[in-house]
């Protein structure tokens, strides 16, 4: 059979569409698979973070805390990494990771969770946004994890100084801490966790 000119460059554009295509669908899925790994990481940090708050909040060793912490970091990787790491869990899988989300922002209120997920991306100013307005919060935890929010991300961005200024009202609010030197301690404490979190999940210690 001969094959006119015509013929063969339609062939060959074929050809050249289909590599795209190839191409194409490659980068595609190494991007969603690095946004996966990426969401997943900071999902991780936050759920961590989130443990050691939880500990400022409710009492506990703080290292103990970021461990109990660890747990939350899957639901928050899925949410964050969006497609790769969700569309391979099961549908029980994703339940229990929505339920563990849950959990963490029952425990500190909405504010601060948003916050946590600013201050593990060092977005110092937004999670000091979150901060204040948990603060602000009628519910005595949730405005506990506010005040805290706020001290560990003035403290993270190299404000220490601000930090300070919140240690009289984390004293006065709560009853765990008898004195501004006490809440000064747990700051660094936090803060020291903070970093080996990042470090832990190949994140920059501290924030540029």
């Amino acid at each position: 059979m001969k094959v006119t000119n015509a013929s063969s460059t339609t062939i060959v554009i074929w050809n050249i569409l289909f590599l795209l295509s190839i191409t194409f669908l490659a980068a595609c899925s190494q991007r969603s698979v690095e946004s996966g790994a990426k969401g997943a990481a900071v999902g991780s940090v936050v759920g961590a973070v989130g443990g050691l708050v939880t500990g400022l909040v409710f009492g506990g060793n703080p290292a103990e805390a970021a461990a109990r912490g660890a747990v939350y970091g899957g639901s928050t990787g899925a949410a964050s990494g969006a497609i790769s790491g969700s569309m391979a869990d099961s549908q029980e899988k994703k339940a229990r990771k929505a339920a563990e989300e849950k959990a963490l922002r029952n425990k500190l209120g909405e504010d601060a969770y948003q916050g946590l997920e600013a201050l593990a991306q060092c977005k110092h100013e937004v999670a000091l946004g979150y901060g204040r307005t948990a603060a602000q919060s009628g519910n005595h935890d949730y405005a506990l994890a506010g005040l805290w929010l706020q001290a560990i991300a003035y403290a993270d961005s190299g404000q220490p100084e601000k930090a300070r200024t919140l240690y009289s009202d984390l004293v006065a609010r709560d009853d765990k801490i008898a004195s501004e030197s006490e809440a000064e301690e747990k700051m660094q404490t936090t803060l020291q966790k903070l970093y080996d979190i990042r470090k832990a999940h190949n994140l920059p210690q501290k924030c540029g």
